[in-house]
């Protein structure tokens, strides 16, 4: 009798076990990440390829010190680089800000679950300040005319 409660216990606990993964996967694949894309896929499910949906600035031109907003956009990456920068955040749609010192080339590489890369690239131009002219001040030049009147007595 008491090697059958165990059993019967064991049964039990491994039937409530399979329940609670069962939920848990359930819940996991209703349940969405912020940027929209579920945490789970489906296993009779295969996302298609990477792609590279938005990548882009804010701005075309910027001065030494202004800020611009990079804003991208992947679908089905599993890893996403930026460069100059180290490394991003496979998302629907982010966007970051960035203030360049100098014209830079910024370089998006999304590589996908399947092993396939997708590259899109553009340059992001920063020039110097525009001359500054001088606010109003003007300078006149006057001549100055001194005459040397000789005496007879100085000599």
């Amino acid at each position: 009798m008491l090697e059958s409660k165990y059993q019967m216990l064991s049964r039990f606990a491994r039937i409530f076990l399979a329940v609670g993964l069962l939920v848990a996967l359930w819940g996991l694949s209703t349940a969405r990440r912020p940027d929209g894309q579920v945490w789970v896929h489906p296993l009779d499910t295969h996302p298609g390829p990477v792609r590279i949906l938005r990548f882009y600035a804010s701005v075309g031109i910027l001065t030494p010190g202004q800020t611009a907003q990079l804003c991208y956009s992947v679908e089905n990456a599993r890893l996403v680089r930026i460069s100059p920068m180290q490394s991003a955040w496979p998302a629907q749609d982010r966007c970051f800000d960035v203030v360049p010192e100098h014209t830079t080339h910024y370089t998006l590489l999304a590589e996908g679950f399947d092993g396939t890369v997708a590259v899109r690239s553009f340059t992001l131009a920063v020039q110097g300040p525009p001359a500054t002219r001088p606010n109003g001040i003007q300078y006149a030049v006057r001549r100055r005319i001194t005459t040397r009147t000789h005496s007879p007595t100085s000599s």
